[in-house]
């Protein structure tokens, strides 16, 4: 098995449990991980039988677009929608960061972790 990867992929969204951090907005990081067998698409050197690294960044950016209130929610529509387009994908990771989360104290990150195989 193989993996291909788009790590500290950053954007400003509005998520957050509290109505004010979806009208305020915030930045965020997404790390994921596709894990998959490439292995012909590296001998034919072909983007068949692989994953486009732009298309799995437009499946993140479309679903941080959309106001949650839990980065739980965010990588579990992330992970599903790779799955669903990416048959070819055997295992998903994918990690959502909150900058400076209003926790009344300094912390310099929240991070959520998802990782499941194709069923």
């Amino acid at each position: 098995m193989q993996q291909v990867s788009l790590e500290k992929l950053e954007f400003f969204a509005y998520h957050g449990f509290h109505a004010a951090e979806r009208q305020k907005g915030n930045r965020f990081e997404v790390d994921i991980y596709v894990d998959l067998d490439f292995s012909e698409a590296s001998k034919r050197d072909s983007i068949k039988g692989t994953v486009n690294y732009q298309n799995l960044y437009e499946i993140v950016r479309e679903e941080m677009l959309i106001k949650s209130k839990l980065l739980e929610n965010v990588a579990m529509r992330i992970m599903r929608r790779v799955f669903d387009e990416f048959p070819q994908v055997q295992r998903v990771e994918v990690s959502v960061s909150k900058f400076n989360p209003p926790l009344g104290g300094i912390c310099q990150r929240s991070r959520i972790r998802i990782r499941e195989e194709r069923q």
